[in-house]
């Protein structure tokens, strides 16, 4: 026996290596290796077979596919497109003992899904010995056997094929047997020993032969039997079986111990002669693992597994022989029928494990083999998905199937798909099975960030210190990660001229809009910005809110007295005629507050007075009337100390001195005189004393013009129920829109003022105003300055429910 690692079986190796043959029909490639070629081996060139360059092999992902349980004995070099040798493959493992050893593979690419066939050729080598069934052959003949009698032999049997399997016998050497062969009637040659010589049992009772068989295979392999012939009396009629061929139909599956069917020989001797026994006389090492024969009754039985998808046909030989060594043989087949045992599998042959949730539909997604080892109805397999999801199978190239979808994504809405397939056959019953494949939904910047509210309305107090937090706003992006993360941004803008960035930040992270700085209520009193969430996907999505920023009055402004003007700008003098009554208006304080609100409503109340009981103010017109009238012995100078006070908290307040003078003559008014002269200086007094004399003479006689044309009507021009009006110089223009406090106000005015003129010092510039009412000014009422040249135009009033 030659050994497989000798020189001569490598040298046979490379020749096989050398004649590897390699076409192409209709598309298919084939190709032919030796058996048990080592891992590594190029058995040819895919790409260039198939013309596909090595970029595409790579870039579609191409490999080969085997299919079902079957080894992968063959990969692809996708750097060179090479078919390789991936483990070793044994002819008679794969083949048994057919003549053609072709082993089927599929080279699946991807995008778009091709599939193309290859035929890999496994070419047998001499790698094993002849093999006889048995270790010894033990024949009994008669010494009465004539010359030429023939005795038939097992065959040895060699799992190689063709020239490597058994070609040529030897027997050993010897005086009384030769070997031969003759054709039986499935046309093959059985092995006999002739008888050549007459034994003598008297001579000789046994006699051991060594039978050898020599394969074809280069170098040569062989086996070998010992003969045992052992000399008997003559045994004249060998068995002879009913039937020259059995055959049996047995389903797949069958349990053990069933009969599958029963052979019987006759022999016409009798006594030990005529005792036929049976056995297998060629039969494969896997048909005696599946079947077993009785040597007694013929019976074959099922005694090991049988798979219809590991063998479907078995055929044995049957030798029947006597009690002295004559035997025949008879052929048996069994085929098996197809049952439909075995469930479809499901291969995930690719998985886009991630799709974008943007993909577009018919996106294909993962490619499914499905496959069932049964045959006809019962391997037909049909292969479903639920409907309740975005995804669909296409049938594709013969059991392949594109898992695609049928719909956009939304990852917001789902982000992971757990997709059932389920692949069921045809056969009764049918069976089916299934596969689960997770698939994730990878996030896109699809979604802008949305604020919690359509608008924000802050509010914050005047004089807040810088950095204070003014509001929060908070936007929510339902993306994921980057595209999900959200910042803020205030919109680059202007209010009134001041960049918005001077007034206000925010926290990019947070949402929290700080002043930058101190808010004066008086200056600005609202204002609007724009708020920018803006993710961090490429590209970024945003959004935009109004935020109204209020700003709220506090109490920090004292109240300003506009009239009459603050003490040592001029002495501010009202002259009061002796013939008022009471309750008559003699002058008016007029006083405004920047604030707002309750923080300007004023009150005028009086501090000091000469007299307490001659004068009274009204606490919201800041009216100055009598409260009784004039008496003869009252002082001609009352002083009256008046406050005007706010309704904060804390209030704050201002003074102010109002002196009246008590009088019908300018002249008896001694304080108008002129009080700057010099003592020391005699010239300046004698000056003075003219002036004085001419300016009394020239007032007497304007006192006398006067008196004469008020004395023509029923009541004095001077006796009215009127006061002082108010200078136009002591109202500012900052203080032409006040709020509705009893301060100043445009247009509408409930008095009309008429100036008059009188001679005299500096003092004696008086404008008296004539009432339309003589009531107390309301404290609601309002004055509004009625000149057209006003640069400050006018405001609109305010009703109550703007003043908080």
């Amino acid at each position: 026996m030659a050994n497989k690692g000798s020189p001569a079986t490598w040298l046979l190796h490379i020749i096989a290596l050398l004649c590897v043959m390699v076409y192409s029909v209709k598309g298919d490639v084939s190709y032919s290796v030796p058996e048990e070629t080592k891992q590594g081996y190029v058995i040819g060139n895919i790409g260039k077979d198939f013309g596909f360059n090595v970029k595409e092999l790579s870039t579609r992902n191409a490999r080969i596919d085997a299919g079902g349980n079957r080894k992968r004995f063959c990969s692809i070099n996708v750097r060179t497109g090479e078919l390789v040798v991936a483990e070793m493959m044994d002819r008679e493992t794969l083949c048994r003992e057919k003549q053609s050893c072709a082993l089927k593979f599929e080279l699946v690419l991807e995008n778009p899904l091709a599939l193309e066939k290859i035929t890999v050729n496994v070419q047998d080598i001499n790698d094993n010995p002849p093999v006889f069934p048995k270790g010894e052959v033990k024949l009994e003949i008669r010494e009465s056997a004539v010359r030429g009698t023939r005795y038939r032999l097992s065959e040895a049997h060699d799992a190689d094929i063709g020239k490597n399997a058994v070609q040529n016998y030897m027997l050993e050497r010897n005086e009384h047997f030769t070997l031969g062969t003759a054709s039986n009637r499935d046309g093959r040659n059985n092995l006999e020993l002739i008888l050549d010589k007459e034994l003598d049992r008297e001579l000789q009772q046994e006699l051991n032969l060594i039978l050898t068989a020599v394969d074809g295979g280069i170098p040569p392999r062989s086996g070998t039997v010992q003969i045992h012939v052992t000399v008997l009396d003559a045994n004249d009629n060998a068995p002879v079986f009913t039937e020259e061929l059995y055959r049996a139909t047995l389903p797949e599956n069958s349990e053990m111990g069933t009969v599958v069917l029963k052979v019987s020989a006759t022999d016409l001797d009798e006594g030990i002669n005529g005792k036929v026994t049976y056995d297998f006389s060629r039969a494969s090492s896997w048909a005696k693992d599946a079947f077993s024969l009785d040597s007694e009754t013929g019976e074959v039985t099922v005694s090991g597994p049988i798979d219809f998808e590991d063998e479907s046909i078995f055929e044995m030989q049957i030798e029947g022989k006597d009690g002295f060594g004559l035997s025949t043989d008879t052929k048996i087949i069994i085929e098996l029928t197809d049952v439909n045992d075995n469930t479809p599998e499901i291969f995930l042959k690719s998985l886009n494990s991630q799709i974008p949730e943007n993909a577009p539909p018919d996106t294909e997604v993962g490619i499914i083999n499905v496959q069932d080892r049964d045959s006809g109805s019962n391997g037909q397999v049909m292969c479903f998905i639920g409907s309740n999801s975005p995804f669909k199978l296409v049938p594709s190239i013969k059991n392949y199937y594109s898992l695609v979808t049928t719909a956009e994504l939304d990852r917001e809405v789902t982000s992971n798909y757990d997709i059932t397939i389920t692949a069921t056959d045809e056969g009764t019953p049918s069976l089916s099975s299934s596969k689960t494949v997770h698939l994730m939904v990878a996030d896109v910047n699809d979604n802008p960030p949305v604020f919690q509210q359509k608008s924000y309305s802050a509010h914050i107090t005047e004089n807040n210190k810088p950095g204070s937090p003014v509001c929060s706003v908070s936007a929510t992006d339902p993306d994921w990660r980057q595209n999900g993360t959200v910042n803020y941004a205030l919109h680059a803008s202007d209010v009134d001229g001041t960049p918005v960035s001077s007034l206000l930040s925010i926290n990019g992270d947070t949402g929290v809009i700080h002043a930058v700085r101190s808010f004066d209520y008086e200056k600005l009193k609202s204002f609007k910005v724009q708020v920018i969430a803006r993710d961090n996907g490429s590209p970024p999505l945003s959004s935009n809110v109004t935020v109204s920023v209020l700003v709220s009055d506090e109490n920090d402004n004292t109240p300003q007295i506009l009239y009459p003007a603050p003490e040592g700008n001029s002495l501010m003098t009202e002259m009061v005629p002796k013939a008022v009554q009471g309750n008559s208006l003699v002058s008016k304080v007029i006083a405004v507050d920047a604030d707002s609100g309750q923080n300007a409503w004023l009150s005028y109340h009086i501090v000091k007075a000469t007299d307490p009981g001659l004068f009274t103010i009204g606490v919201h017109s800041g009216e100055i009337r009598t409260q009784r009238d004039i008496f003869e012995g009252d002082g001609m100078r009352q002083n009256l100390i008046l406050s005007v006070k706010d309704n904060g908290q804390p209030p704050l307040t201002a003074t102010c001195t109002v002196t009246l003078l008590i009088s019908d003559n300018l002249a008896e008014i001694p304080e108008l005189k002129d009080m700057s002269v010099d003592s020391g200086s005699k010239l300046t007094t004698y000056l003075i004393i003219a002036l004085v004399s001419v300016s009394t003479f020239f007032i007497t006689f304007l006192i006398i013009a006067l008196a004469v044309k008020f004395c023509q009507r029923r009541k004095p021009r001077l006796l009215f129920d009127g006061a002082v009006a108010i200078p136009s110089a002591y109202l500012p223009p900052n203080y032409a829109d006040v709020d509705p406090t009893g301060t100043l106000r445009s247009v509408r005015s409930a008095y009309n003022y008429d100036a008059y003129l009188t001679t005299g010092s500096r003092t004696s510039d008086f404008k008296f105003v004539r009432s339309y009412n003589d009531g107390t000014l309301p404290a609601d009422s309002t004055l509004r300055k009625t000149s057209s040249q006003d640069p400050f135009g006018s405001c609109n009033d305010l009703d109550d429910s703007q003043v908080n």
